[in-house]
């Protein structure tokens, strides 16, 4: 597995991650048993990932709580974690200063390795917020501090209070809003970034079809409870049928060139992310353990430059 330091003066972390979103239990369909969750935690960490992504907010707690069950016993591993408005603990001083006790209780650890904004408030000024982030440094409950879903702008912001170590946006070949002026930037000032969904949830895994139907229970269906998030999303929902079948288009060229290379579509879509200018490390979540193993496995796959041509044209 490649290694790539966080941030300027950060730990060596390993370029693929654990992401756990789907280890809460919600949003992404039918549930998975607790011990499969860990059971695919641990095959990722076996096979080189040094670090898992968790949240707050990913089933209410719920995905903390298997995380620390998993990684109990195992210093060696970092754990990243995130506070949020609204869905969350709230971003003012004291919900802040709360919500790491409470996720510090949930994980079974006496610091955060990472402890992340998930996203800005509108009600919350950043300064307030960064300012009661900084205060866990000191206080030695986290070692290091990040943002999520946050723009140029913003981060100036909390530059100006203290270092921000790392930015985690979204970030895939079908999302590449972040490379040609805020990864340069970011590189610039020494600050890691941590790209999420580089599998475009699914849709460059390479196993979903174009007409691929989600059910009620998964967020990408944006019906029921989540068609607030698709009215949220605003212009085309990446699951419509036209942008489903532009992604499977690319899966389709992707396919032969992932054989040439000994690797999977999704693997080469991860490498993709990597090989990008100013990304650390990719996350990579799975409640499976033989797709967390093959995850793990593109941190170590290196892939002929004409081939990450290819993938990037339009």
């Amino acid at each position: 597995m490649q290694m790539r330091q966080l941030g300027a003066g950060g730990p060596e972390i390993s370029v693929v991650g654990f992401g756990s979103w789907e280890a809460g239990g919600m949003h992404w369909g039918p549930n998975s048993s607790e011990q499969e969750v860990i059971a695919a935690i641990h095959a990722g960490l076996d096979a080189g990932m040094t670090w898992v992504d968790t949240a707050e907010v990913y089933g209410d707690g719920v995905s903390e709580g298997i995380v620390g069950r998993a990684v109990a016993g195992r210093d060696d591993v970092l754990v990243f974690t995130k506070v949020a408005p609204d869905e969350g603990s709230g971003l003012a001083a004291d919900q802040v200063r709360g919500a790491i006790d409470a996720s510090l209780g949930r994980l079974g650890r006496d610091h955060i390795d990472l402890y992340q904004v998930h996203w800005p408030s509108e009600d919350v000024p950043i300064e307030e917020t960064w300012g009661a982030m900084a205060e866990l440094v000191s206080a030695g409950k986290a070692r290091m501090i990040g943002v999520s879903n946050f723009d140029r702008a913003l981060i100036e912001r909390c530059q100006a209070i203290h270092q921000v170590a790392s930015v985690q946006n979204e970030f895939s070949r079908l999302h590449r809003g972040d490379r040609d002026e805020l990864l340069p930037w970011l590189a610039e000032q020494g600050i890691g970034y941590l790209a999420y969904s580089p599998l475009a949830a699914g849709r460059l895994s390479g196993a979903l079809a174009h007409d691929h139907a989600f059910s009620d229970g998964d967020w990408r269906s944006g019906r029921g409870k989540y068609a607030s998030w698709r009215d949220e999303e605003g212009g085309e929902w990446p699951f419509d049928p036209e942008p489903m079948a532009r992604g499977a288009a690319l899966v389709d060229r992707m396919r032969p060139l992932a054989e040439g290379e000994g690797a999977t579509v999704a693997q080469l879509a991860l490498r993709w992310a990597l090989d990008q200018t100013g990304v650390t490390a990719v996350i990579a979540g799975s409640r499976n353990p033989v797709h967390a193993a093959a995850n793990a496995a593109a941190g170590s796959l290196a892939v002929d430059a004409a081939a990450l041509a290819e993938i990037d044209r339009p």
